[in-house]
Parts: structure tokens; C-alpha cells; sequence
């Protein structure tokens, strides 16, 4: 089976991080099954396999990867060819950098960047339909705007449509795919692969948002919590807009995809149960990439990683967790706290640990910006090949993890007990 990361970054099976990637193969197979899961389901559930190419096409066309916009672009082509065309012409509208938007979180307000919500340029509209519109609007929310994720933001997809089995899979998708092309990008850096950017052969004016709120049941908002203030190392809990499968109705199927038993009592693996293929392979790519000691980066600087990528990203839930691992795993609450109050340039107390974090922090931004020079500095901080491509591994895969978060729920502050 073509592994799909090693074939958009242009790894070769005789390359030297071919057996780099093969330490943690456990990831490596699984985010190749979640790519199965998502893009290519025995079950599509009513998201349709031209739905899920065209959000890949256009997510891959805006990250400005031409590697992988031929590649999905081919797969959308073969599903619907009369659609490609049409889908570039959106991404073209919604060319730009992120993370940026507004903060929930009234202590992060200085650190706001406000920019107009993206819409579907009108003239396309008439060829995506109301449902792959609303699909597109939202994506691009999701890999430019994550922190102004909102429960009306899934009210539009219901509008439009979705129901909630199939927008938690468009959340997962799109969020794989940020993890896909971070990971993509990074090894290609590593490797000393070339990129090549995606031109648009048109840039067409974005429109408005084309979708409004639906009066549903599916969504709640949730009024009256206790929501953070700023980044916080303390323990937080998670709120989701959509219901999540109830613990006494989760399927074997379901319980299997969580792993660990304990998971059925958390909302949010419930929540992302609607999809267990998913769920289930993403899972242990999380697992292999944070917790398989086996050689490369101390576990330590992978959660720095992670919390970094999260800092950046605009999730204050998944950023408390992981700099609260960094923490615990190193004894340096005081550096990580510095990560969580300044931002991701803050100074972290050595050489090796602001390396990761900067090598990081370029790696989670949109598009991805990792240089020859973050790899140089990564190098002359003592990391070999295997560190410097785990910490690819946790900065890409919290540019998916925040974006699920982010999308289908919001933290807050557990009541004193």
C-alpha cells in the first residue's frame, strides 16, 4: 500500500528516514489508515467520497502544496471531474497565512488579529451546492481561523445539510489533512527535498459567508460555564456542541476505536466515536508519537511541542494538557509557564528546548514555514534525524488535535471541589 506521506514528501524506501519513520511505525501505519479512514471509508455515511476530495483539494490548494493539490486534485478528478475546477477557484479566494481571528478568551484579547470570515466566491456557488459550499467555508475557518471556532459555526453546517455523524468527519478530515501536509512539509525540510508551491491559475475575489444559522437541536451552546481566561497549565474540562454517543450505547466497534476503556467516560472521545475508524487510527498515531521511548526526543520536548504548537494554534485546552506533561516530565514549570504567558518566541531557559519550540511553532503555522535554517538550529542543538523528525511528528499532530478541539467544543474551569 502507498504510503501517502512518504510519497507527497518524496521519501524514497532507500532514503535515510525511511528507517527514521520506521521507530515509529505504529504512527507512520496509522496515519496512513486514518487517510483510509477519511478519504476512502467502505462507508461514507452520506459525506460522499467527491465531498471528501474536493475538501482535500481545496485544503491542499490553500496551504499552497502542489504536490498534494495534483494529488487530491487527481483523486477529486477521477470522482467528479467536472468539480475540480471549481474548487480551485474557491481555494484561489482564500489564499493567506494563520493561525489568526479573535480570541474567546478575554485575558488574549491583545493578541487578536480580527480578519473577514472567508466566503465561497458567489460565481462558484451555483456548482458546489449549498451543502459542499458550507463545507468549504467552514474548512477554511478551520485551517486559518481555528480559535474562532463556534457552536454557530456548526449550526451553519446544519443548515446547510450535515448532520452530526458527518461533521464531526468533515472536523476530523480537515484536521488530519493540517497533520498530513505539516508532516509532509517537515520531512521534506529534513530530507532536503524541494517544495514547490501551488500557483492558482486564477485568483478570483472571496464572497461572504453563504450559510446561516440553523434553529437546531444538534448544536448547544453552552451557557452559564466557567471559561478560561489565558493559557493555564491548571487541569481544565471540555464542553462539546454536539451530543456525544452516550457511554451505555457506544457500539463494540466504538469502544474498541477508543483504546483505553477509560476514554468512554470522556465527552470528547464519545464525541469523536461517531467515526471510530477514525477515531481508532488516530489514536494510536497519537500514542506511537508521544509515548513510544524508543530513541529520538525526550518526552519532555515532544510535549513542549505539542503545548508550542498549541500556543499558536489558539487552544488553551490542548495547550494546559500538554505543557502540563512538559512540566511534569522535565521539572521546568517555570520555563513552560513563560511558553504559555509570552508566546511561542519566549525565552525557555536552553538552546535545545527554544529550538524545538521555534522549529515548532514554524512547522503549525499556515502554510507551513519551516526552513533549512529551524533544521540547522535543531542540528546544532545536539538533535539527530530521529528527534528532529519527532518533533515534526508532535508539532503536526497537534495542528490536528487543536483543530478537533477547537471545532466541536470549548474548555472551561471545573468548579472548586
Amino acid at each position: 500500500m502507498t504510503d501517502v506521506i512518504d510519497l507527497l514528501a518524496g521519501l524514497s524506501a532507500e532514503g535515510p528516514l525511511d528507517a527514521v519513520r520506521h521507530r515509529r511505525s505504529q504512527a507512520r501505519e496509522n496515519a496512513q489508515r486514518s487517510f483510509a479512514a477519511l478519504l476512502e471509508p467502505t462507508d461514507d455515511r452520506g459525506f460522499t467520497l467527491a465531498e471528501r476530495y474536493a475538501v482535500a483539494t481545496f485544503v491542499a490548494a490553500v496551504h499552497g502544496d502542489d504536490a498534494a493539490v495534483r494529488f487530491y486534485g487527481d483523486l477529486l478528478a477521477d470522482e467528479d471531474s467536472d468539480l475540480l475546477a471549481t474548487v480551485l477557484r474557491a481555494a484561489s479566494a482564500g489564499l493567506g497565512t494563520g493561525p489568526v481571528g479573535v480570541y474567546r478568551e478575554p485575558g488574549l484579547s491583545d493578541e487578536s488579529i480580527p480578519v473577514e470570515a472567508y466566503g465561497v466566491p458567489d460565481a462558484v456557488v451555483p456548482v458546489l451546492g449549498e451543502r459542499l459550499t458550507a463545507a468549504l467555508e467552514h474548512t477554511h475557518l478551520l485551517v486559518f481561523r481555528p480559535r474562532e471556532s463556534s457552536a454557530d459555526a456548526l449550526r451553519r453546517l446544519v443548515a446547510a445539510g450535515w448532520d452530526a455523524d458527518q461533521i464531526v468527519s468533515l472536523s476530523q478530515l480537515v484536521s488530519f489533512l493540517a497533520f498530513q501536509l505539516r508532516a509532509v512539509a517537515g520531512l521534506r525540510v529534513v530530507s532536503g527535498s524541494a517544495t514547490r508551491a501551488w500557483a492558482a491559475p486564477e485568483v478570483v475575489a472571496a464572497g461572504q459567508p453563504h450559510t446561516t444559522p440553523a434553529e437546531t437541536d444538534l448544536v448547544t451552546e453552552n451557557d452559564g460555564i466557567h471559561r478560561p481566561e489565558v493559557f493555564t497549565q491548571d487541569g481544565l474540562g471540555w464542553v462539546p456542541w454536539l451530543a456525544p454517543v452516550e457511554r451505555e450505547e457506544l457500539t463494540p466497534e466504538q469502544l474498541e476505536a477508543l483504546i483505553e476503556p477509560a476514554r468512554a467516560a470522556m465527552p470528547y472521545f464519545r464525541l469523536l466515536a461517531r467515526d471510530p475508524a477514525a477515531l481508532e487510527a488516530r489514536t494510536l498515531t497519537d500514542l506511537d508519537i508521544f509515548t513510544n521511548t524508543d530513541g529520538g526526543l525526550p518526552r519532555a520536548a515532544r510535549e513542549l511541542s505539542a503545548a508550542t504548537a498549541s500556543r499558536l494554534n489558539g487552544c488553551v485546552f490542548c495547550a494546559s494538557v500538554h505543557a502540563a506533561f512538559a512540566t511534569r516530565e522535565s521539572g521546568r514549570r517555570d520555563d513552560v509557564q513563560r511558553l504559555l504567558d509570552e508566546g511561542v518566541a519566549a525565552e525557555l531557559g536552553d538552546e535545545q528546548w527554544n529550538a524545538v519550540a521555534a522549529a515548532s511553532a514554524a512547522l503549525a503555522a499556515t502554510p507551513p514555514a519551516l526552513t533549512e535554517t529551524h533544521v540547522a538550529r535543531l542540528r546544532d542543538a545536539g538533535l539527530d534525524d530521529a528527534a528532529i523528525v519527532d518533533a515534526v511528528n508532535g508539532a503536526a499532530f497537534f495542528s490536528w488535535a487543536n483543530r478537533l478541539m477547537l471545532s466541536l467544543g470549548e474548555p472551561e474551569v471545573p468548579a472548586r471541589r
